[in-house]
């Protein structure tokens, strides 16, 4: 099993603080990687998120190392979760901006709602006990994955149950069939062995992606391919290793809408 391209990576844009945009794009060529997505988090994100005022900034950025490595750079963002509605902070009007759009639950985030931040924090607080969550509180966060996904042409959900919980077939049967890939992450596992399984069972298709916040760790996916090998994930449903590169959703709503 061979990467062809990483989709998730951050930068000093996000909270990847001394790594740059051309370092990361610097060690995706050395790899020899097809390409590689600079995907920092979302405007909402407290902190460590792009700020709106630094977008063409950051979009300068990116394609200043594409030009200079020679390979495919994506302007890309890992978008938040704003609540159980569906709602992102990546809005149509940046959907112009963007190659590749990666979404996911993120606690350090300006939820939409109080009660979405609240459930962000506990289900923060509940994983990191090692208590099982109420059922309300899945209920309601496994909502927000739905109607994101059937609300925005989201490309990528990304660590689907870490730090937040849902039913994951329930939420990988609606990607299935809406076209957004579910991730397996090279930086944390965010799935049981029991629970991929499953996912995998539904026919969704995947990505998997380093979550590299460090030049040395762009292309790193040996904690996922271990566990997509112990399970038995059908590796021709992991549409960016061996030469295959995915088809987003968000190119093609570009192509249909703007």
């Amino acid at each position: 099993m061979k990467l062809t391209a990483d989709f998730h990576t951050h930068t000093n844009y996000s909270d990847a603080r001394r790594c740059t945009v051309d370092a990361q794009v610097s060690r995706a060529k050395e790899l020899g990687l097809k390409a590689v997505a600079i995907t920092d988090h979302g405007f909402t994100h407290i902190g460590w998120g792009i700020r709106r005022r630094e977008k063409e900034r950051y979009i300068a950025e990116i394609k200043a190392a594409e030009k200079k490595y020679g390979i495919p750079v994506l302007v890309g963002i890992e978008g938040n979760i704003l609540g159980r509605e569906g709602t992102c902070d990546l809005t149509e009007e940046d959907f112009a901006d963007f190659d590749v759009y990666l979404a996911g639950y993120h606690v350090y985030t300006r939820h939409e709602h109080p009660r979405d931040g609240w459930n962000g924090l506990r289900g923060y607080l509940y994983r990191h006990m090692g208590v099982r969550p109420p059922a309300r509180l899945v209920k309601e966060q496994m909502e927000g994955y739905l109607n994101a996904v059937k609300r925005n042409p989201i490309d990528v959900l990304t660590h689907i149950n870490f730090e937040c919980f849902a039913d994951p077939v329930e939420v990988a049967k609606c990607c299935r069939d809406y076209g957004t890939y579910v991730e397996i992450s090279g930086k944390k596992t965010h799935f049981t062995d029991e629970e991929l399984e499953k996912v995998a069972a539904t026919g969704v298709r995947f990505v998997v992606n380093s979550d590299a916040h460090s030049p040395g760790r762009i292309g790193d996916i040996r904690i996922a391919e271990e566990q997509i090998l112990r399970v038995g994930v059908p590796l021709d449903r992991i549409d960016n290793i061996d030469g295959r590169m995915p088809r987003f959703r968000l190119a093609e709503y570009r192509e249909k809408k703007l």
